[in-house]
């Protein structure tokens, strides 16, 4: 029976001793896509907007708690009539509405704004993604591999199988100017 169990255990590591593998560090590969820096500014300028929005947002605020300080300070003249003091507090009080409007639609504008952020991000980088899994596939067709690993998903493995800076070449990057991971220098 021990020697059935043995054997039934050799027959995938036979099978992977036939495969040919190879690995390919995916990071590197999404630093150095064609789009990455494209990408990468877009997304910069996107935030540096909502950055914008959100400060005219404040502005806008900060120019009607000034306003309401000034009436604040009419409140505590001596010389007011009744009429006048009750004048100026309904304008406090309406500045203070539009204060917590304006606290309301900031916080919204930034929760929008960062999830669309968000959004176009992971929009982006599933486009980048669905391209390198393309071509790693294409690269391990043409060259017969029957599979290739994430190098940051597996505990180790021999520089040898490392295919990175072949694709890293098929994308049109030279592997001596790769951004993001020294491992590569000399391959």
């Amino acid at each position: 029976m021990k020697k059935l169990v043995f054997g039934l255990m050799m027959v995938p590591v036979v099978a992977l001793a036939e495969m040919k593998l190879a690995t390919v560090d995916v990071l590197v590969l999404v630093r150095n896509h064609p789009d990455y820096d494209r990408n990468e500014k877009f997304m910069e300028s996107k935030s540096k907007d909502l950055e914008k929005k959100g400060e005219e947002i404040k502005s806008e605020g900060e120019a009607l708690q000034a306003e309401g300080k000034k009436l604040v300070e009419q409140m505590r003249n001596p010389m007011l009539n009744e009429k006048a003091k009750a004048d100026v507090e309904k304008k406090i009080q309406d500045i203070q509405q539009k204060l917590i409007q304006i606290e309301q639609r900031y916080r919204s504008e930034m929760m929008r704004g960062n999830q669309d952020l968000q959004d176009d991000r992971a929009r982006l980088m599933k486009a980048t993604t669905e391209d390198l899994r393309a071509r790693i596939k294409k690269y391990a067709e043409a060259n017969g591999y029957d599979l290739i690993l994430d190098t940051n998903v597996i505990a180790y493995s021999k520089d040898s199988f490392d295919v990175t800076n072949d694709l890293l070449k098929d994308m049109g990057v030279d592997p001596a100017k790769v951004k993001g991971k020294e491992k590569n220098e000399g391959k």
